[in-house]
């Protein structure tokens, strides 16, 4: 099986340099049609599916494998060896901004920047530190979700959509949700709302850039503002929006506060 058939990786844009985006968890890369165009001048755009997401090759999952997000990093770091000859800017929403830095730890040379999509390194509260959710919050809503997925589905993804005044894309999300397949969904959430990659922040080495909706109930803003102490060299750019994922409700702040980021590079 090739990498390309089994992240099902598709590449558009017309320049020299090369931008990976990666979803977030029930997600497929559909999320980023409002705002990869707005790159498509200057990079080479390569979007793909997580495996077990969107229209990856599903007989690829490996449960022990994925049981962590080592596994997705190891498959971002695979994936950017087959399409980019150069370090690329890799733009990863929600969790997947936590693969980029794992993977980027692990190959740094494969890296130029990062751009952080509302991320969170940890959505549990411990001591000072605000993640968001308590452990029993957390614990609840996998049980939820283990017993009735669809129900959770239906019920969280507008929460996490947001964007009141585009309703319209809360439905896209429940739909995204009830697409994946529950028993590879299960997992994936498991991994992504019980990790805590807090330790690993200081030893970032590539510029990077974390956009912070103002009001986002997975990654609220103490989590920003956080990451942006912990991280070296990193900036911190607010948008106005209410959700959890601008790229699809504010893509021009989002693609505003991404060229601000760039600019300077001599990339």
């Amino acid at each position: 099986m090739s990498i390309t058939q089994r992240n099902n990786i598709q590449i558009s844009g017309r320049g020299t340099r090369t931008m990976v985006m990666a979803h977030g968890f029930g997600c497929d890369q559909s999320m980023w049609r409002y705002l990869a165009p707005s790159f498509h001048d200057e990079y080479r755009i390569v979007l793909f599916d997580h495996v077990g997401s969107g229209s990856s090759d599903l007989a690829a999952y490996d449960i022990d494998k994925y049981d962590s997000l080592h596994g997705y990093a190891s498959d971002l770091i695979e994936i950017i060896r087959e399409v980019a000859e150069a370090p690329v800017v890799f733009v990863g929403h929600s969790v997947s901004a936590m693969i980029g830095l794992i993977a980027s730890l692990q190959a740094p040379q494969l890296f130029r920047a990062h751009i952080m999509v509302s991320p969170s390194p940890c959505y549990v509260n411990d001591g000072d530190y605000v993640g968001g959710f308590s452990r029993e919050d957390i614990e609840d809503l996998l049980r939820t979700l283990e017993s009735n997925y669809l129900g959770w589905s239906s019920t969280v993804a507008p929460a996490i959509m947001g964007a009141p005044e585009q309703p319209e894309l809360g439905v896209e999300l429940t739909n995204s949700f009830c697409r994946a397949d529950p028993e590879i969904a299960r997992q994936f959430a498991r991994v992504t709302f019980l990790s805590d990659h807090r330790d690993i922040l200081p030893r970032a080495v590539m510029p990077t850039l974390i956009l912070q909706c103002s009001d986002d109930i997975i990654a609220p803003r103490e989590v920003g503002e956080y990451m942006h102490r912990m991280l070296p060299g990193s900036s911190l750019q607010l948008i106005e929006n209410i959700g959890h994922c601008p790229h699809l409700s504010s893509p021009q702040a989002s693609a505003a506060a991404m060229r601000a980021f760039l600019g300077p590079m001599s990339l």
